[in-house]
């Protein structure tokens, strides 16, 4: 929580804008991923994200805690924190970037608008850059984000046994689906 606390505030200290209807954020983002493996598909979901998006700059942050990932078997979320992605050891992932034609979203028009999203990815200590497409809906005031990418285990030096890795599969799609409200001085003090 102190990293997550730490994160945002540099987030905030960076930006020069105003506080206003500029910035919107989020403290129950759902991030799933689903792996299509040979022998049994892995689905897993988790509904507390946290995620700030600055309009003005396109400015994004995610942290996810790995722990509340939640899967339909207990067995398999067990072996997901304590032997891949050792959530004791990396205790959240996060994101990091920008909205790139964050101007095309105009926040006095409800409508979807197509954004493309770079930035990295930080999962189990390692690094990796991500850019991809996304859709900004704006909505009586609220923003929902929607977008789906593909990693892979070994990005993040995930090693996968032998044993099991028919279980698994080569590619895993995340899908990242968020209602951001706008950000007011008082919600600052819910961080």
């Amino acid at each position: 929580m102190r990293q997550l606390t730490l994160l945002l505030a540099i987030f905030f200290l960076s930006s020069t804008h105003v506080l206003a209807q500029e910035r919107f954020f989020t403290r129950t983002g759902h991030i799933w991923f689903f792996s299509d493996a040979p022998l049994e598909d892995i689905e897993a979901h988790n509904r507390k994200a946290a995620s700030i998006l600055d309009v003005g700059t396109g400015d994004m942050v995610f942290s996810v805690p790995m722990k509340e990932f939640e899967f339909r078997k207990s067995l398999m979320q067990t072996h997901f924190n304590e032997n891949y992605v050792e959530s004791d050891k990396y205790p959240k992932a996060t994101f990091k970037g920008k909205v790139i034609n964050i101007q095309v979203v105009d926040l006095e028009k409800d409508a979807a608008y197509e954004v493309r999203v770079k930035g990295v990815l930080h999962i189990h200590g390692q690094d990796k850059s991500i850019d991809t497409v996304g859709i900004l809906e704006v909505k009586a005031g609220r923003l929902f984000g929607k977008s789906t990418f593909t990693v892979t285990p070994q990005e993040f030096g995930i090693k996968i046994p032998r044993l099991v890795r028919n279980n698994i599969a080569r590619q895993i799609d995340i899908t990242v689906d968020v209602v951001y409200e706008p950000l007011t001085e008082n919600s600052l003090q819910l961080w």
